[in-house]
């Protein structure tokens, strides 16, 4: 498994097409200038022949500056372009994922329960996705709520992202009930200023982190 600083899934942006005529290098370019820690391609409407140089050019972006890149799904496409990592869901194969990006690369794995994030650990990932609220971004996911999210990070040494419904004014609740950072797509895809609401993102989460630090 990689050696991954979970300070580096605090504010992570997955990028989306079809927010307000933006791009995938539009919302990357907006995430790095508004102090995102990671950024995720997840372009489920491209095949691999447009994936490939698109991934290979946000890597481009994101290396220079310190950002995390993980690519959706495509674990083959995350070493091809020399990404840090890639992120897989229960439909995928976690093992495989692990073999294809070798024990250097990041793996993340979409959980829904603590059997989910026992079995993930088991086979390499190095930090769990759990969705807290539902969203029209993703509507077939597992929504768990706050305690669900807090259930399983109680059970896990794993590192945990929350993703769903999270944005500036609740990220904070999130951190609290245990998760290392948050996930999001249209609180930043979707704002009248991307860069604005990723700073704003990144504020409220930098400030709940300090304050967890702060109780214990």
């Amino acid at each position: 498994m990689a050696d991954l600083d979970p300070k580096r899934l605090a504010v992570y942006v997955v990028t989306s097409a079809g927010f307000a005529g933006r791009t995938h290098l539009d919302l990357t370019t907006a995430a790095i200038a508004g102090g995102a820690t990671a950024v995720q391609l997840r372009a489920p409407e491209l095949n691999d022949g447009a994936l490939l140089p698109l991934a290979a050019e946000l890597a481009e972006r994101c290396r220079p500056v310190g950002v995390l890149f993980i690519v959706n799904d495509h674990a083959d496409v995350a070493v091809s372009v020399g990404a840090d990592g890639a992120h897989v869901g229960q439909r995928d194969d976690p093992s495989r994922a692990r073999r294809l990006l070798g024990p250097d690369r990041v793996l993340g794995v979409s959980v829904g329960s603590a059997e989910e994030a026992s079995r993930a650990d088991r086979l390499g990932a190095d930090y769990l996705g759990v969705t807290v609220w539902g969203t029209g971004t993703k509507p077939d996911a597992n929504a768990r709520g706050l305690e669900g999210l807090s259930a399983i990070a109680a059970t896990t040494e794993l590192p945990v992202v929350g993703i769903g419904g999270i944005d500036s004014a609740n990220a904070a609740t999130v951190i609290a009930a245990g998760a290392s950072g948050v996930a999001v797509i249209s609180a930043v895809a979707a704002s009248d200023d991307p860069a604005s609401a990723t700073r704003e993102l990144r504020d409220a989460v930098d400030g709940a982190l300090r304050d967890r630090r702060g109780a214990r």
